[in-house]
């Protein structure tokens, strides 16, 4: 990456230095049509900015990210654009106590999704624009000065080709061929936001009447491209986004503050979605082409529900920087599964959260790059790679544990008062913690410093001693653990379940007791005298961050009963902790792969059942000993299948098991029945094969060698559209040969032509699980290849190709070693590639131990 960085030190002397006023934003994108004469395209941009100076005198500097500066304009002079502006900085010298800056430059449409991104629609030839700035790309739209601290309002107006709409954060209207927008309230830069296109566009409304009698009118909307109209069903959305107005105006006691209320589905989007206040931004896949199953659509409604909760945690009340960015991401997080809980159809979210978002946590919080949830961020690179599990995940699970431990209601009074307090500014973790400290009566340093200020996740075990009869529980305590790396104890408010089967075969909970865990072992007194468990769960209800161990009676129960477990919360907690164990090679990867397969066909939710897939898989590529692969390979084809043919037609648990079964299949006769399906050959009662369906078994067809170009050039023709083309390039890339490995390889690495939707696109079928000796020279080729990607592309294009093509699948000691070399002899690397670097042998090395692991247990 080109000189682009800001530090945090910087940043804080410029903010105490500068304050602005306001911003005008004139944009001209009239130049995304047409042909563009063989040139880079480019578009006109012109800012305003009026700000004020602390010191007169001093100097300062705006951000820019342009191909060229027309002419810079200080205070009334003309400053030389060749002598002030450096590619990415504007110079700003002897400011005055009041100032006005205007630059008008030239800068560039985007094709990796940062900044203003620009898509052609292969369907109807159509041009779509959409803005993606967090945390620093509006400098490459307009001239400004990119951190969080200085907000402003703003004005934009924007000259589009005639027949366009445009949306923006305020509302707008066509003017005299000009789209002109209301003035934003002051707001940081990376929350601005213009779409435009020929977008297709739906409207609604939501109102609501107050106590004390004023009435809150917000128009609503959502676009998408006309491409996707047929399947866009805005209803939903709409549904949805009225009842999480509903649910955050009950609980907030804050009126909703920007006006109106857009949400654009975009192509191409580097993220899940963006919260910039009036025109949220998600991704188009969140519109569904195909038959999914209720987790998808629960998925989404988290998404939404998660931007909307940013409008108050994150956009009315902004960090300072980058350090706190858990102050609008954990409550965002956090806020979205309780949201969807408390206000939706899908009441069930907090199981999803457990199983598949504190897995993401439990990861990110094992490898070496972990970090506190208040981060050290020196600098915009480290902001980018800390939009992570453990800003997220991690930060929403300890907030649920925060709720466990100051009460429901002291939280959610201290969110009110913290948004009276610091609405349209910004703040520090103190600020949310001293509300909270008057709000619940509680100290919140010990806590704040506990949870917050410190990395790692703690193990917590039960130890049960019986009596000597063995009926009857004399002690039960619970042991908490901590890595060596990170050796804090924290504490815990957690729930204790002992559960036992019933006559009839159910497993079921018979007691429950509340209590705080503190330091390396707690004594459950409440719970002697209780009849003796078959099964002991240490964060029952799932209300503290650990991971949950098990004693021997617990898992032995488990191995031979976990689809009796009855409750939904209960047996998800139990998957996760199986799961932990296979990852930390304390469970053999054949043992966690054979409970999915006697277990898993039992799971009555969805989303559990779809994490089991995506968690057995896993196993199998990689902690399974490389001697059982084909068998557990051959076992697991055969499970899925047989799971396939015994769910219920028509069923979304079908449809799950149709997807695992395409991903598990290798064998001829496997291949052969995803053939058939595809051609109308074979059937499987209930089982439509839409079009996403199809690509989804062309996949395998094609990295197994059966669907040839030809194929896949048909099923496009069939398909062309830009969802077709990126399942057509990822199926392409997975063709079992070395000139197309050759070709991908080149393609990502040596050439920056594709767009960032194909690039990922295109490693996602580079890197096939059966393909490792097909792929094993790309491992040396990597870690040549690596520092010159990182400061040649773009970050996200750097982070891609980094993460996507690291080699995962060269699973032995050589590529270990390699890794640790290339770190050894790249000690002065981007600090951020080195992060990437680490965390990728972390995952390799765990990998190894999982399969000796593995292997033991075929020797036991």
């Amino acid at each position: 990456m080109p000189g682009e960085n800001l530090t945090r030190d910087e940043a804080r002397e410029r903010a105490a230095l500068l304050s602005v006023d306001g911003y005008d934003v004139a944009l001209d994108l009239r130049s995304a049509v047409g042909d563009g004469d063989g040139e880079p395209r480019a578009f006109r941009s012109v800012t305003t900015i009026r700000f004020r100076c602390s010191e007169p005198g001093a100097s300062s500097f705006a951000d820019l990210v342009a191909p060229s500066v027309t002419s810079v304009t200080l205070n009334g002079r003309d400053l030389d654009p060749g002598e002030v502006f450096d590619g990415y900085r504007i110079a700003l010298e002897d400011l005055a106590a009041e100032n006005e800056l205007t630059v008008d430059a030239q800068c560039a449409y985007s094709r990796t999704g940062e900044g203003l991104h620009r898509f052609v629609d292969p369907e109807d030839g159509e041009v779509y624009l959409y803005t993606q700035y967090e945390p620093a790309d509006a400098r490459r739209v307009f001239a400004n000065f990119e951190q969080p601290d200085l907000k402003a309002p703003y004005r934009f107006e924007v000259q589009a080709p005639e027949g366009w709409t445009v949306w923006g954060n305020g509302a707008g209207e066509l003017v005299d061929g000009v789209w002109r927008f209301a003035e934003t309230e002051p707001i940081s830069t990376y929350i601005t936001c213009v779409v435009a296109g020929p977008y297709h566009y739906v409207t609604d409304t939501y109102s609501r009447t107050f106590q004390d009698g004023t009435k809150l009118e917000i128009p609503l909307g959502a676009l998408c491209r006309k491409g996707l109209a047929p399947y866009f069903d805005a209803d939903d959305v709409f549904l949805v986004t009225k009842q999480g107005l509903d649910f955050f105006h009950d609980h907030f006691d804050y009126p909703y503050p920007f006006g109106k209320y857009d949400q654009a589905f975009v192509p191409e989007y580097n993220l899940g979605a963006m919260e910039n206040p009036g025109l949220v931004t998600f991704r188009e896949e969140y519109i569904f082409r195909g038959k999914v199953t209720q987790a998808s659509y629960e998925a989404r409604a988290n998404v939404i529900l998660h931007e909307m909760a940013h409008m108050w945690f994150g956009d009315l009340v902004t960090m300072v920087w980058w350090d706190d960015l858990w102050l609008k991401e954990s409550f965002a997080d956090f806020m979205g599964t309780f949201a969807n809980v408390g206000a939706t159809r899908f009441t069930d979210a907090w199981i999803t959260f457990a199983n598949r978002r504190k897995a993401w946590a439990y990861r990110a919080d094992q490898l070496p790059s972990t970090h506190p949830i208040t981060a050290d961020i020196r600098d915009l690179q480290d902001a980018k790679l800390n939009f992570d599990g453990i800003t997220y995940a991690k930060g929403a699970s300890v907030l649920k544990q925060l709720v466990a431990y100051v009460g429901q209601d002291a939280f959610l009074e201290g969110a009110r008062r913290y948004f009276k307090r610091n609405a349209y500014g910004n703040t520090r973790l103190g600020d949310l913690l001293s509300v909270l400290a008057e709000t619940s009566g509680r100290d919140m340093t010990t806590w704040a410093r506990s949870w917050l200020q410190t990395a790692g996740v703690n193990s917590l075990t039960p130890q049960v001693l019986l009596d000597t009869e063995g009926g009857r529980i004399a002690e039960l305590a619970v042991v908490q653990d901590a890595p060596e790396s990170h050796p804090e104890l924290r504490p815990h408010r957690v729930a204790v379940g002992l559960y036992r089967r019933m006559p009839e075969g159910a497993l079921e909970r018979y007691a429950r007791v509340e209590t705080d865990v503190e330091g390396a072992r707690t004594v459950v007194a409440e719970l002697a005298g209780a009849e003796a468990p078959e099964l002991v769960l240490v964060n029952d209800d799932d209300l503290t961050y650990c991971k949950i161990r098990f004693d021997e009676t617990s898992l032995a129960t488990l191995r031979e009963h976990l689809g009796a477990l009855t409750d939904p919360l209960a047996r998800a907690l139990c998957w996760s902790a199986l799961w932990n164990l296979t990852r930390d090679a304390l469970l053999p990867a054949r043992d966690f792969v054979d409970l999915v397969l006697r277990f898993a066909g039992r799971e009555s939710d969805i989303g559990v059942l779809q994490m089991l897939h995506a968690w057995a898989n896993s196993a199998l590529a990689h902690y399974a000993s490389p001697a059982w692969r084909a068998t557990g390979e051959q076992l697991l084809a055969e499970g899925a299948l047989r799971e396939l043919r015994a769910a219920e037609p028509g069923s979304e648990h079908q449809l799950a098991w149709a997807r695992f079964f395409a991903t598990a299949a290798s064998a001829e006769a496997e291949l052969a029945l995803l053939k058939g399906l595809l051609d109308g050959t074979e059937t499987v009662e209930g089982l439509e094969v839409d079009q996403e369906l199809r690509w989804a078994f062309l996949e395998p067809l094609a990295a197994h060698g059966v669907a040839d170009e030809s194929i896949l050039a048909a099923e496009l023709a069939r398909d062309d559209t830009a969802s077709g083309k990126r399942h057509q390039v990822r199926c392409l890339a997975a063709r079992p040969s070395a000139a197309v490995k050759a070709q991908a390889w080149a393609q990502v690495v040596e050439s920056d032509a594709l767009s960032n939707a194909l690039v990922e696109a295109t490693i996602a079928g580079f890197d096939q699980p059966s393909q490792r000796e097909l792929t094993a020279p790309y491992a040396q080729l990597y870690f040549a290849a690596i520092e010159r990607v990182w400061r040649e592309r773009s970050i996200q294009i750097g982070m891609d190709v980094v993460r996507g093509l690291f080699p995962s699948f060269q699973d032995r000691p050589e590529t270990l070693e390699a890794a640790d070399a290339w770190l050894e002899s790249h000690a002065d690397a981007a600090p951020a590639l080195r992060r990437l670097v680490l965390e990728a042998r972390d995952d390799l090395a765990r990998s190894l131990r999982a399969q000796a692991c593995d292997t033991a247990a075929a020797g036991a």
